[in-house]
């Protein structure tokens, strides 16, 4: 590991490239950037790994802010299909796939829950986006400003769990891909294969991650092209009109808009990680509207997708015994295979290994949320933390393939309240106390404790947020109280509601005392 004189080579290197820091509150300057000379600057072990690594082209930066001058990714189309790509997979086909086996809706419904919550749940994902250019930071370091310099590590573990725990929720759904085209595959295969193609590509970091994002949804987007137009002239589409009414359907549309909004919001958490070298004259409009546009329409059409398809699980006996056995794999093999044959089988391999796209801004940011817990964290290179979540998510899932991913499943539906908290407060923060003004950051004090927000109003609204999920979330083993009344038997999911209800609104109070006692 790097020993104790990596901080001092890069701060001794920061001093020669910028003597004079200004503190003013301005939108953006460069203080407290670190160039990248700095990181293989000096005798020390980090500096001779970060040499090593830049020999192969590796990223070597991690949490510590890009300067204004190094800010020069010109691609705006990229910022788009980074995210098409993540969500042009099997996971958000998924998604929609569950409105009739799991909550008892109809197409119409499902698909005016997809469209309304997809579009509610990508604006965080958008907003935060933007902020990467302005201030070139990534967005758990940029929730320093929210949650404080101590605070921000609860999210940040809260971040590193869910980072990790859909790593291996993914790997096992791509795994169980291949085995239902060959049952002499086993899913320990299948999960090795996956998991070290991302590897590769998240070892060498941001321009390689943002370069396969690029292209990879390409062959994936064909493919459910031919699933869209197999299954249109199948005749097998069943509306399952007209619309139920009363407390059940209540109840169904509310838990299904939570599984869609906790999928689609869950990027919010990444969002400034991917725009950090964009310039800092880069539009905040075309950043929110690249963004917008990669989120919305592969959400929407994967997920009307799978909705579309489930259908046919009401009145084809063929449909619901593939998905009994098989789960989402054994549905999109009963479109493919009986049409197109050994093709239909190679289609069904490439769906699995759409996975690798949507895990790539999982590995790679997770490393990043490590480095933020401690200085000793910080000092391990963000690519090193990238195998070694490799390594423990690779346990987890292995052990996980065939003993308890529905447990594992469950335990991730539950964390991801998470996200509702974290942005009740950070929009809170951002609209109410810094008056949606840009101009309210000092960017530069981001390594500064004493300058940060003390953290006790963000930690005591997380805390309120937690209880507001716990009353309102109707998960299979538990439903809340209020949960309860939202629904018939199984009650109606309104976790996210609450827990960014109560987060936000004792945000408010705790933070008013807190400028009022410490004024910063």
């Amino acid at each position: 590991m790097p020993d104790s004189t990596t901080s001092n080579d890069i701060e001794s290197v920061q001093r020669e490239k910028s003597a004079e820091v200004n503190y003013g509150l301005q939108a953006v300057d460069d203080g407290n950037a670190v160039h990248s000379e700095a990181f293989t600057d000096g005798g020390s072990l980090y500096a001779k790994i970060q040499r090593f690594a830049g020999k192969f082209g590796v990223e070597q930066r991690g949490i510590e802010r890009v300067p204004d001058d190094e800010r020069t990714d010109s691609s705006m189309v990229q910022v788009g299909t980074l995210w098409f790509s993540a969500n042009m997979v099997v996971s958000s086909f998924a998604i929609g796939a569950l409105a009739l086996p799991v909550f008892n809706l109809g197409f119409v419904d499902t698909a005016l829950t997809i469209v309304f919550v997809n579009f509610l749940g990508i604006l965080p994902v958008c907003f935060f986006s933007t902020f990467g250019p302005k201030f070139g930071l990534r967005q758990m370091v940029l929730s320093r400003f929210y949650f404080g310099y101590y605070g921000v590590k609860l999210v940040a573990f809260f971040n590193i769990l869910a980072c990790i725990g859909w790593a291996s929720v993914n790997v096992i759904v791509g795994a169980q891909f291949f085995h239902a085209v060959n049952q002499d595959v086993p899913g320990w295969a299948g999960i090795l294969v996956i998991s070290i193609a991302t590897l590769i590509i998240c070892t060498f970091g941001y321009r390689i991650v943002h370069t396969y994002e690029k292209w990879s949804w390409i062959p994936i987007f064909i493919i459910f092209l031919l699933v869209l137009g197999t299954f249109a002239h199948s005749g097998d589409f069943n509306s399952l009109l007209p619309l139920k009414t009363g407390p059940a359907e209540a109840g169904g549309v509310l838990s299904f808009a939570a599984s869609v909004f906790g999928f689609a919001t869950g990027w919010t958490s990444y969002a400034a990680d991917y725009t950090v070298y964009q310039p800092v004259t880069r539009s905040r409009r075309s950043i929110f509207s690249w963004t917008f546009a990669g989120l919305f329409v592969s959400l929407c059409f994967t997920e009307l997708l799978g909705a579309a398809v489930a259908t046919a699980m009401a009145a084809n006996q063929d449909y619901s015994e593939s998905y009994n056995d098989a789960a989402i794999g054994g549905l999109l093999a009963e479109v493919l295979v009986p049409r197109y044959g050994r093709f239909g089988e190679f289609c069904i391999v490439l769906l699995g290994l759409s996975i690798i796209g949507n895990n790539c801004p999982n590995l790679y940011s997770v490393a990043l949320s490590l480095q933020l817990m401690s200085q000793k964290t910080s000092r391990v290179p963000r690519f090193v933390w990238t195998f070694v979540c490799t390594a423990v998510y690779l346990g987890i899932s292995l052990a996980g393939y065939d003993h308890f991913e529905s447990a594992l499943e469950s335990f991730m539906l539950v964390i991801g309240y998470w996200l509702a908290i974290y942005e009740g407060i950070s929009l809170t923060e951002h609209f109410v106390f810094r008056r949606a003004s840009f101009s309210r950051y000092a960017p530069e004090t981001y390594r500064e404790p004493s300058r940060l927000p003390p953290g006790f109003a963000a930690v005591g609204a997380f805390c309120l947020g937690v209880a507001g999920a716990v009353l309102g979330m109707a998960q299979e083993w538990y439903t809340g109280p209020i949960g309860k009344l939202c629904g018939a038997d199984f009650g109606g999911d309104v976790g996210f509601e609450l827990a960014f209800a109560f987060s936000a609104l004792s945000y408010l109070a705790f933070r008013g005392v807190e400028r009022a006692v410490y004024s910063r």
